[in-house]
């Protein structure tokens, strides 16, 4: 029997319906096989509902638009029947409490790495050459408890891997605070296949060590250049880009502002010390209010191990905005739409398990 029209389960499947998954509740099996890979915290004595359950309810509820864990355990109290078998939900469905003390304790990287392989493996299938972009966040609003009255530690750091075209998170690990993004950058991409993916990310990741770590995994990467490598910057900016030819150009109007874009690309034949780069890049923006008359320029730089004819100057334009896209929106939904940061979800891993699952 179906859903009503006011169900939520149409909106819950949505981010599955982007992947071109069979019908949802058809699907709902191969998610709950999936989840079982996640290691159960609890002993089987006294468990009234399962691991996997709790987990697709979760993943289902927080996809239709539950914010927090109260609205996910009012979107499982409102299920139809024929879903909530499908989910395994057949006793009383779990209360806020239950998934709460679920979610807190559950291994938040175990999650992250069988939710990030299941989907990687649908996108693997549409995208023969995908683009990600590795960009890290602060949960500013879940802190870490302490205990004993103590103050809570350090809010929790999250770097993710999200699909350009898809707009999915594919991975995602826990920074603590005895290490850094770019010691979690190879743990992050050991899980997915980079075989001809472009991985984009800022400057912070501009390393050596991250590049060999991409060429020996078979993936392509472009990285910008800022202070964080200022001999490297510094070559870049005395090429003699003022005879550059413009490789692309685009003009973009919208949030009451002109924006102009063009983008000059050079062969590095010699002289730039950084392993396997093979274009360096030079992105100019002028932005303009369109209450003002006065331009705003700003120049970026980049480098690619794509060589001309395995990248067009406008690839290179469309994956550095696609990665800049992907920060904004990321942080946007994270932020606002999904308000992360005032988010109360503080305890254990809750707040990773929470990021972990599909936004829209």
């Amino acid at each position: 029997m179906p859903a009503p029209a006011s169900s939520p389960i149409p909106a819950a499947f949505a981010q599955l319906a982007t992947l071109q998954l069979p019908d949802p509740v058809a699907a709902l099996p191969g998610l709950l096989d999936v989840l079982a890979a996640v290691i159960d915290p609890w002993a089987r004595r006294g468990v009234r509902h399962r691991l996997v359950t709790i987990l697709a309810v979760s993943i289902c509820a927080v996809t239709a638009g539950a914010l927090s864990l109260v609205a996910i355990a009012e979107w499982a109290d409102d299920l139809p029947v024929d879903v909530a078998n499908a989910l395994d939900l057949r006793r009383r469905p779990p209360c806020e409490s239950t998934i709460r003390r679920v979610l807190a304790r559950v291994d938040g990287d175990g999650l992250d790495l069988v939710l990030s392989t299941w989907i990687a493996a649908r996108l693997d299938a549409e995208h023969p050459r995908r683009a990600v972009a590795v960009d890290g966040k602060t949960v500013r609003g879940a802190h870490t408890p302490s205990g004993d009255g103590e103050p809570p530690g350090p809010a929790r750091h999250l770097l993710a891997a999200i699909d350009h075209d898809a707009r999915v998170v594919v991975g995602q690990v826990a920074v603590d605070g005895k290490t850094s993004e770019i010691a979690r950058f190879a743990p992050l991409l050991d899980s997915l296949d980079l075989r001809e993916v472009v991985v984009t990310a800022d400057a912070l990741h501009t390393q050596r060590g991250h590049v060999d770590y991409l060429h020996a995994r078979g993936a392509h990467w472009v990285l910008t250049v800022k202070g964080n490598q200022p001999t490297l910057r510094r070559q870049l900016a005395s090429m003699p880009w003022r005879a550059v030819q413009v490789g692309h150009r685009s003009t973009e109007r919208g949030h009451g502002r002109r924006e102009i874009r063009t983008l000059k690309v050079v062969t590095i034949a010699a002289g730039i010390m950084f392993p396997h780069a093979a274009q360096a890049i030079q992105l100019v923006r002028r932005r303009r209010q369109l209450t003002s008359g006065t331009w705003h320029t700003e120049t970026v730089y980049a480098i690619t191990d794509l060589r001309p004819h395995q990248a067009r100057p406008e690839q290179l334009a469309n994956w550095i905005r696609g990665h800049w896209q992907i920060e904004n929106s990321l942080h946007w939904v994270r932020d606002v739409t999904y308000a992360e940061d005032l988010s109360q979800v503080r305890t254990g891993h809750a707040p990773q398990v929470m990021a972990s699952l599909p936004v829209n």
